[in-house]
Order: C-alpha cells, then structure tokens, then sequence
C-alpha cells in the first residue's frame, strides 16, 4: 500500500514525527482522547473488526457509526462529523 501524504512527511522529517508522537502520547492520556478511543475500541468490538486484521475501522462520523471503511478514509474527516 502507498504511503499518504502525512506518513511520506513524516518519513522524510524524523524530528517532526517525534515531536507528533509526543504530542499524540500526551493527548491520548486527556480525559477527551481517553474517552475518544475507548469508544472506538467498544464500537470496533462490537462490529467485530478489533484485533483481526481486516484493514477496516469502524466509522467516526456522529450519525453513521455502524459503518465499516478503510482507517485512511475515516480518519482524513479531521473531525468534521464529531
């Protein structure tokens, strides 16, 4: 699979992608990104795509969560539906 725009930048500046992950890292022990990712993990469960290797990610938008797409296509929404 190609990379995307973001991942290519990444690969190509190191000091940026470590500067992102300890960002991430920070943003993930928040209240918010706690609640972020525990409510994705259970909706993943629930379809039953968590942990087997089918490339697909539940979807984040507020009205259509039921849906199953690809992690690169979900996550490019940059939050507009949540």
């Amino acid at each position: 699979m190609a990379k995307g725009k973001t991942a290519k930048y990444y690969a190509a500046n190191p000091k940026a992608a470590a500067r992102r992950r300890k960002q991430q890292r920070e943003y993930n022990k928040t209240a918010n990104g706690l609640k972020i990712r525990t409510q994705a993990n259970k909706l993943n469960r629930k379809l039953g795509t968590y942990g087997n290797g089918d490339g697909k990610d539940a979807s984040h938008t507020g009205k259509n969560t039921g849906k199953l797409e690809s992690p690169s296509k979900n996550r490019a929404r940059k939050g507009k539906y949540a």
